[in-house]
C-alpha cells in the first residue's frame, strides 16, 4: 500500500499581460476505498480573487478559480499525497449471471447505466462492432473477464502510442485506421468497442506511475486516460489499453465521465491582444514514498 506524492504543474506564458476568465480545475484525486487522500492543495500565481469547490454530475471534485487584474503568466500547481491500494485482476468477483458474455444487466442497474452504454461516435458501416466481436470467437460465448482483457491487451499490443498535445480525441474509426494514437484515443476506442457489445463503459482521467522500478509504463509525466467497465459483483473495473493494465495497479483516478470532454483537467479563458499566447507547459511528477519498516 504505497504512499504517493503527486505534483501536477501547469504554466501558461504570454508576451504581454492578459486578463483571465474563470478557470476550471479537475486535479484532485477521487477518494475511495482503494485510494485514500491524505493531503491536497492547489497553488495558483497570480493569486485568484476567489476559489470555489463543487462536485460535478459524476461526483468529481472541481475547483473554479476567478481572477482580477492582469498578468503575463499563470502558474497552477496541484499537490496531493495519497495512500494507494492496488488491486489485481484475479480479485474480481462477478455475479454468476455476468461471468460469461453475453449477459444483460439487472433491471435495478440498467436505468443508471444506460447512458454509459449508448454509443457516442458515428459508425455507419459497423467497423468498431466487427472489430469488437472478433474477440468473442466462433462459439459466441466467452468469459467476460477474458473478453475485456483480450481487448485491453490487443490495443496495447497492436497500436502505436504517439503523444499529442492538441486537445480532443480521434474518433475510434481514425484510431483503427491509423493504428496509432494517444492514451485518450485508445480509451475512446475501447469504450466504443465495449459499448458496441452492450456493456457500460466510461472515461477515466488521472495519473499513471511505475509501482515497480522494473516496469515501464506509457503516459507518465502528464495526465493519463483509461477505461472503466461496469461488471456486476465488482462494480466499475479499470482497464488501461495503453499499458495493457487490468485493475488499478499504477493508476490514480482523478475524474470519471461519460465522455472525455467532461473530464478535462484544466480549462479556462483569457483576453488580450492576438498572438499574446506563448504556450503551455505541463509536468506531472509522482514519487513513491519509502515504506516504513517496523523495528
Amino acid at each position: 500500500m504505497p504512499v504517493l506524492s503527486i505534483a501536477h504543474i501547469t504554466t501558461y506564458a504570454y508576451r504581454q499581460p492578459v486578463t483571465f476568465g474563470e478557470h476550471r480545475l479537475m486535479v484532485r484525486p477521487r477518494e475511495s476505498y482503494d485510494q485514500q487522500l491524505l493531503d491536497a492543495r492547489i497553488d495558483i500565481d497570480p493569486a485568484p480573487a476567489e476559489v470555489r469547490w463543487l462536485h460535478d454530475v459524476f461526483g468529481n471534485a472541481v475547483a473554479v478559480a476567478a481572477f482580477e487584474g492582469t498578468a503575463s503568466h499563470l502558474y497552477i500547481a496541484a499537490h496531493a499525497t495519497l495512500d494507494h491500494r492496488p488491486s489485481a485482476a484475479a480479485g474480481f468477483a462477478l455475479e454468476s449471471y455476468a461471468r460469461r458474455y453475453p449477459f444483460t444487466y439487472s433491471s435495478e442497474d440498467m436505468p443508471d447505466l444506460i447512458r454509459s452504454i449508448e454509443r457516442q461516435h458515428h459508425d455507419p458501416d459497423r467497423v468498431v462492432d466487427r472489430w469488437a466481436r472478433a474477440f468473442i470467437g466462433d462459439e459466441g460465448r466467452i468469459e467476460t473477464t477474458v473478453l475485456l482483457e483480450a481487448i485491453t491487451r490487443a490495443i496495447h499490443r497492436d497500436f502505436t502510442y504517439v503523444g499529442r498535445t492538441a486537445p480532443g480525441t480521434q474518433s475510434p474509426l481514425e484510431t483503427l485506421a491509423r493504428g496509432a494514437g494517444t492514451c485518450r484515443d485508445f480509451a475512446v476506442l475501447m469504450i466504443e468497442a465495449v459499448r458496441a457489445l452492450g456493456l457500460a463503459a466510461r472515461f477515466v482521467s488521472g495519473y499513471v506511475y511505475n509501482p515497480d522500478a522494473r516496469e515501464t509504463l506509457i503516459g507518465g509525466g502528464n495526465t493519463h486516460a483509461w477505461v472503466h467497465v461496469f461488471l456486476p459483483g465488482s462494480g466499475w473495473v479499470e482497464y488501461d489499453p495503453t499499458n495493457g493494465i487490468v485493475g488499478n495497479r499504477g493508476l490514480i483516478r482523478v475524474a470519471v465521465a461519460r465522455d472525455p470532454y467532461q473530464a478535462v483537467p484544466l480549462s479556462g479563458t483569457w483576453t488580450g491582444f492576438p498572438g499574446s499566447d506563448v504556450g503551455m507547459d505541463v509536468s506531472v511528477t509522482i514519487t513513491v514514498e519509502p515504506e516504513e519498516v517496523p523495528c
